[in-house]
């Protein structure tokens, strides 16, 4: 999959290189935001307990439009919240029941850079390269005893030594552009770098990888 991802974003971008037409025939700025729906995936320690969790994105982005505006390329800046939420964990003694919740949410600078292919009036498909920084890691935790909290705890963690704040992905994805410059979309973000080191968490996370599904809807400015 990481090699078929790569192959297809190469290909692509020789392609808009190789155009008789490289220069950009339209420019348009804009602007982003949707949801996230985030977790770890890979070969993780206790898998079963690491759910999805939601979160935001938001950002700019520049369109420039080659080839009739069939073909154009797409960078953005955006800050996405990744992460993935604890399985309820319980324990029923003698009747009382002690639970313990809570989620983890990463902080990332994500910058995307896409290539789009009109397919028809309105529908795209954008496959590209990610590079993202982690800037924050965030964790809350709640416990209730028969059903009232009992405690909560939040941290931000600074310090990030064993977790690799680069990180190169791919997204893929979906969606539609009326003529007015609103846009409506859904993507797929995958990692090639593996999230933590060796040492970090008690090697728990080792081989994890962000992995996150979004949908979002834009508005792109400027002449067409």
């Amino acid at each position: 999959m990481k090699k078929l991802f790569i192959s297809a974003a190469a290909a692509m971008l020789l392609a808009v290189a190789a155009a008789p037409a490289a220069h950009a025939q339209s420019i348009r700025f804009g602007l982003k935001a949707g949801a996230n729906l985030s977790n770890l995936s890979g070969d993780l320690t206790n898998q079963s307990q690491y759910n999805n969790r939601f979160g935001f994105h938001g950002g700019v982005m520049v369109n420039f439009g080659l080839a009739n505006d069939m073909l154009s390329i797409q960078p953005e800046i955006l800050y996405s919240q990744k992460g993935f939420r604890y399985d309820n964990q319980s324990i029923t003694f003698l009747g009382n029941t002690f639970r313990n919740a809570g989620n983890v949410r990463y902080d990332y600078l994500d910058v995307p850079i896409l290539v789009r292919l009109k397919v028809s009036t309105g529908l795209f498909f954008e496959l590209g390269p990610q590079y993202s920084y982690l800037m924050n890691v965030s964790t809350d935790r709640t416990q209730t005893y028969n059903g009232s909290v009992v405690g909560t705890a939040g941290s931000g963690t600074t310090n990030l030594d064993r977790v690799n704040r680069n990180e190169l992905g791919y997204v893929g994805g979906l969606g539609f552009q009326s003529k007015e410059g609103l846009l409506l979309g859904v993507r797929y973000n995958g990692a090639f770098t593996d999230f933590a080191q060796d040492g970090y968490s008690n090697n728990d996370f080792r081989n994890a990888r962000n992995s996150a599904f979004q949908a979002y809807v834009g508005f792109l400015l400027g002449s067409k």
